[in-house]
């Protein structure tokens, strides 16, 4: 039996208030690792015992959750939430190479002043633990946890009873939020899509506070690291990257 923090039971006439546009203007900034980042991230990955991507996400987690605290100190006791979405063909051992594969997500959650107290190595394996736990087992779950869950739903909507609805957690607020995707290993460049492999392929501008894509320039490699990767973040416009001397090393991109 497993928990499932990925997913919060909310109020059915709170679901999805995530999505309604808020106060804060959300802007989309690019960062750009370069090819001498990225070897220095990979042995820094390897000295703490996790991946790169993992690293990578623990530092863009830490950064951003120490500016949303020096803007907002009132926040310290309050939700600083890391998800991000695992490939269950990769879990099972088929290369997510062949093609595309649905998703499960993942996450872990404490306060943002516990992120800003811990250092880099903590923070990473907190990340590593998050994604290291979705085992068969734990996939097959999720996916019941789901299915019982959509039961009561449906249950509840025939009856005209008021229940709760199943929400990913990344999709509530709150005050806090990395969520991060990755098309890092997939061979978006390399792939003919019926008109020839393409030359140039950006993912869309997503305006949710937090959300954060690792995306492959079109000279990368995910096995040599021979050319820079970009990470595409959603925030709002008052939080400033530059700021933060984990996240200024990176080089920030024009739109």
């Amino acid at each position: 039996t497993f928990e499932h923090p990925e997913y919060s039971l909310v109020d059915a006439d709170q679901c999805f208030k995530e999505f309604q546009p808020g106060a804060e203007k959300i802007v989309e900034t690019i960062l750009e690792v370069s090819v001498e980042q990225q070897q220095a991230l990979r042995q820094q990955a390897r000295d703490f015992g996790v991946s790169f991507t993992e690293l990578l996400c623990a530092v863009m987690w830490k950064g951003t959750n120490g500016l949303r605290l020096e803007l907002n100190p009132e926040i310290g006791s309050e939700s600083s939430l890391y998800s991000c979405a695992v490939n269950p063909r990769a879990r099972v051992g088929v290369s997510s190479s062949l093609c595309a594969s649905p998703v499960i997500n993942t996450s872990c959650e404490r306060t943002v002043s516990e992120i800003a107290a811990l250092d880099l190595r903590d923070i990473a394996r907190l990340v590593h633990e998050a994604i290291d736990k979705c085992s068969g087992d734990y996939l097959f779950s999720s996916f019941d946890f789901l299915h019982q869950q959509r039961k009561q739903e449906l249950y509840d909507e025939r009856n005209n009873q008021i229940g709760k609805k199943l929400m990913l957690v990344y999709v509530c607020r709150k005050p806090v939020k990395c969520t991060v995707s990755s098309s890092r290993t997939f061979p978006i460049y390399n792939t003919d899509y019926g008109f020839g492999a393409p030359e140039y392929v950006r993912p869309p501008f997503l305006p949710f506070d937090g959300c954060m894509r690792i995306w492959p320039t079109p000279l990368y490699d995910a096995r040599s690291s021979k050319a820079p990767l970009q990470i595409y973040v959603s925030l709002p416009e008052n939080v400033d990257l530059s700021q933060s001397p984990l996240l200024a090393q990176f080089k920030c991109c024009a739109n």
